[in-house]
């Protein structure tokens, strides 16, 4: 701040009192409160396009990835009839559709299968872990000429903040570098937590009030914030200014209301709730999840897992599965339970797939040409399988979905025309994805 400013404002016959120097220095919302929150809630809402009757049925989008490439032998698509060396070491579940066949540690998820569309045709050319991260987070396949945005910032963009919470929401973190904001602005990136859910004594860093400021004093820097803008604004009249005064004052809305704070607050969930779902990071991360659309934040993305099994691959599954598993079917479950499912959009996707045969050290290596995916809620039909893998899952056998459309699909349930052109750097327009098309087959 200058000191021209400061001179001024102190010396204005306008205002009732004088703040002294070192309360100056406290004004910056920044300054109090870190960089993440005001990064997060900067965005400015903008209506999207609807596209027809049946597009924008999802409020709130859950998007669960499985990082590192989850083999669809071993969760959605296990190959029953295939020979050994195809098949893999796990047998298989029943669900509660008819013929529909899910790996044995998803026993928990084949019973809410009815509320489930499987995708087993899933494609793409792309072997690479970051190339394939890239590809499911924004649409898009990598360039080297341009950074594109993710689904979260796109719809951050689009929408805006909504309740006093930020329209997009990372559990813990940022995952990675395509879960950002590409050439969009920062303002649009995800607001991270700091610490993850799973952890006891789990806070968000950017909701507590600093050490040594209570709300009364909160309060106070409030009113002396509102009444700095009040007095520039009387000087000059901007939108610049204006959209300040907007940004700021979300800010300090979710700092402030008790019940976007609360949206945070997992602790406030039945403690039997908590243990359905798991005391462990994929329970825990998707509690909150369900805590976070609900309480009106659009976008939330989370991680779970590591499922890169090049090495024995059984073991590895049976490790991390079951975790994912309980919890998985647990926030379907309780999403139906609380009338939200037909509203909020729950995507679980991965990099790609695994090789059709096992290899040497009893694992499976990268497969982008054919993988399985799972998605539920926000208009998606019900109980339903899409595509198939040929016999041995090397390739799509019928109805290969790419990226392309599958993102189209993802923003036509929440009511974006994926055509739309945003602008890149240079006053470039760039359609939110080139090429695809809404697979209507998808939608109930």
């Amino acid at each position: 701040m200058s000191n021209s400013f400061r001179n001024t404002w102190c010396n204005s016959p306008d205002h009732s009192w004088n703040p002294s120097r070192r309360d100056f220095l406290f004004v910056g919302l920044v300054g109090m409160l870190g960089l993440t929150l005001p990064r997060a809630v900067r965005a400015e809402a903008k209506p999207g396009r609807k596209l027809d009757g049946k597009a924008g049925q999802a409020k709130s989008v859950i998007q669960i990835y499985l990082p590192g490439g989850m083999a669809h032998q071993e969760s959605f698509d296990p190959k029953i009839y295939a020979p050994i060396e195809y098949r893999g070491p796990l047998g298989h579940v029943k669900t509660k559709v008819d013929d529909l066949f899910f790996s044995e540690n998803l026993k928990q998820t084949a019973q809410i299968a009815d509320k489930l569309t499987v995708i087993r045709s899933m494609t793409h050319g792309e072997a690479a872990h970051e190339r394939g991260t890239h590809n499911m987070f924004t649409g898009y396949r990598p360039s080297p000429a341009l950074n594109y945005p993710s689904f979260g910032s796109v719809i951050s963009h689009e929408f805006g903040p909504r309740e006093n919470l930020p329209p997009y929401v990372a559990i813990p973190s940022q995952p990675n570098p395509y879960a950002g904001t590409g050439y969009l602005s920062s303002a649009y990136s995800a607001f991270s937590l700091g610490s993850d859910p799973a952890n006891s004594g789990f806070t968000v860093r950017d909701l507590r009030l600093p050490s040594g400021i209570d709300d009364k004093r909160f309060e106070q820097r409030r009113s002396m914030r509102e009444a700095v803008d009040a007095h520039f604004s009387a000087l000059e009249k901007s939108d610049a200014l204006e959209g300040m005064d907007s940004f700021y004052h979300r800010a300090y809305s979710l700092i402030s209301s008790e019940k976007a704070r609360d949206a945070f607050n997992i602790d406030k969930e039945p403690a039997k709730l908590r243990d359905e779902y798991g005391r462990n990071t994929a329970g825990q991360r998707m509690l909150l999840a369900r805590r976070l659309v609900e309480s009106g934040v659009r976008f939330v993305t989370l991680t779970y897992g590591g499922w890169d099994h090049h090495d024995n691959i059984a073991r590895a599954n049976a490790s991390n599965m079951p975790p994912f598993d309980q919890a998985f079917a647990r926030l379907i479950r309780d999403l139906d339970e609380r009338g939200l499912l037909d509203s909020t959009l729950v995507t679980v996707t991965t990099e790609f797939g695994r090789t059709p045969m096992i290899n040497r050290t009893a694992g499976r290596d990268h497969w982008p040409k054919v993988f399985s995916i799972a998605m539920a809620g926000g208009g998606i039909k019900k109980g339903f399988a899409y595509g198939t893998s040929d016999a041995t899952g090397s390739e799509p056998d019928e109805n290969p979905l790419t990226v392309e459309s599958f993102a189209k699909t993802v923003y036509h349930q929440v009511g974006i025309d994926a055509e739309k052109e945003l602008m890149a750097p240079g006053a470039r327009p760039i359609e939110i994805v080139d090429g695809g098309q809404v697979v209507h087959d998808l939608i109930a």
